[in-house]
């Protein structure tokens, strides 16, 4: 960690090697480590520290983006050179106008120290009451605990200079039992949080209930989809319809519906980089502050996500939601929400005759964008509900089903809610669980 003076030396070092008509300077750094462990024993330790500078220089209305992870003055001075190159090779942009101009950044805490410091020996302490565990409940254990410190900053020609720093604590394990699988995760700024026995606890528990599955018939079923599965649900309403992006190219569900009805009235959705509660980034890659965005409020649609590039489309201001140029994706929801309901989670099943107690999906994939339609398998526990309780376990399923028609479809959310980090993109979740009626299971595993 370089800190903000270091960091703000480096972007205005960049800044000055520049003689485009504006330039954008990133600077983000990491310091993570990571154990990871199978057959109920560590068998990998690794720490990475590393910079990446990433200029954006804008002659006119073309553009060149270059980036290094050497910050040496010769190493800015080539990665300037590179993105004026690129520039002056690049088509005009005609619907570029600038780069934004200095806002107001509200400060948000989101780095803890002893999880920047967290040692080698600290994870291996939390895993090997994991592997301990399991040895005593004869299954085996498996997974991967992460700690990571990173500080990112934006500097601009205009006059923007934004600096964040945070951290993360991410575990999770995978228990294997002789016939059965069981998921446990955990995300939080601080790794002084983790509780190994709580997470221990529920993935062996899962593993062993989960032990010689029957077979069930595919079809529609209500579902309990615990909070690992109803993630996944944000994940591609954020990547699929919720960006302006997306709402521009016709290829989201939102496109004409805002202020219309378009998913269940206990069904509200927003993004919030600011919340106490997730993994807080106060800008986003353009240095622009992140606004709350309320998606969809009670089942009516209520807006999506800009950048600065689909905002000024639409003679709008950004909400805070860019990524890294260059960046064909758009806008991007980071920090999702779904609103809470009532119910404790132990008793959404109790009114459920039969139906499918879902853990979590995995290995899904886009079968059509505009309904949302999305088609994966379950894993790690997956279980019948009889007459509101859980009787049997049974083999994963296959399903393919709209993730909009499902939460058009809620019978209950449950008023416990998980934080989540997702792998590929680094983005915040808190999700419910849900029950949902008629979701649509087409194939079982043999």
């Amino acid at each position: 960690m370089l800190g903000p003076d270091k960091v703000k030396e480096i972007t205005s070092q960049a800044l000055a090697l520049s003689k485009a008509d504006q330039t954008e300077v990133i600077f983000s750094g990491t310091d993570s480590a990571l154990t990871r462990f199978a057959n109920s024993y560590i068998h990998q330790n690794v720490a990475e520290t590393n910079t990446e500078v990433r200029v954006r220089l804008v002659y006119g209305k073309k553009i060149g983006v270059a980036s290094c992870n050497d910050l040496s003055p010769e190493a800015l001075k080539r990665a300037v050179d590179t993105a004026r190159a690129i520039a002056q090779r690049q088509p005009e942009n005609p619907e570029f106008k600038s780069l934004p101009g200095p806002q107001p950044i509200q400060k948000v805490e989101a780095f803890v120290e002893r999880t920047a410091k967290f040692t080698p020996e600290q994870r291996a302490q939390i895993v090997n009451v994991l592997c301990k565990k399991a040895k005593e409940k004869g299954v085996v254990a498996a997974g991967a605990f992460t700690t990571l410190g990173y500080e990112l900053a934006v500097a601009n020609s205009l006059g923007v200079f934004a600096y964040h720093p945070g951290t993360v604590a991410d575990i999770n394990t995978v228990m294997t039992s002789d016939t059965g699988t069981g998921y446990a995760s955990f995300t939080h700024p601080d790794a002084g949080q983790v509780d190994a026995a709580a997470l221990a606890d529920e993935a062996i528990g899962k593993a062993l209930t989960a032990r010689n599955p029957g077979a069930l018939e595919p079809g529609d079923y209500t579902v309990l989809l615990e909070e690992y599965a109803a993630m996944d649900i944000l994940d591609f309403l954020a990547y699929l319809s919720f960006s302006a992006l997306a709402v521009q190219e016709e290829r989201s569900f939102m496109q004409g519906k805002i202020g219309e009805k378009v998913m269940g009235d206990a069904v509200t959705l927003w993004d919030d980089g600011l919340a106490p509660d997730t993994l807080a980034l106060p800008f986003d890659y353009e240095g622009v502050p992140r606004q709350k965005v309320t998606f969809v409020e009670n089942g009516i649609a209520r807006g999506v996500v800009y950048d600065t590039l689909t905002a000024q489309r639409e003679g709008k201001t950004s909400t805070g939601h860019s990524l890294p140029a260059p960046n064909s994706a758009g806008p991007y929801a980071e920090h999702m929400f779904m609103a809470p309901g009532s119910t404790p989670k132990s008793e959404m099943i109790k009114s459920v005759e039969r139906g499918v107690w879902v853990s979590r999906f995995w290995y899904t994939r886009v079968v059509h964008p505009t309904k949302v339609l999305i088609t994966g398998m379950t894993r790690d526990g997956t279980f019948l509900i009889e007459n509101g309780e859980v009787t049997r376990p049974v083999k994963n399923f296959r399903f393919t089903t709209s993730y909009l028609d499902a939460l058009n479809n809620v019978r209950a959310i449950s008023r416990e809610t998980k934080l989540f980090r997702d792998d590929w993109s680094g983005a915040a979740r808190r999700v419910p669980a849900l029950l949902v009626d008629g979701f649509r299971f087409t194939g079982v595993t043999q």
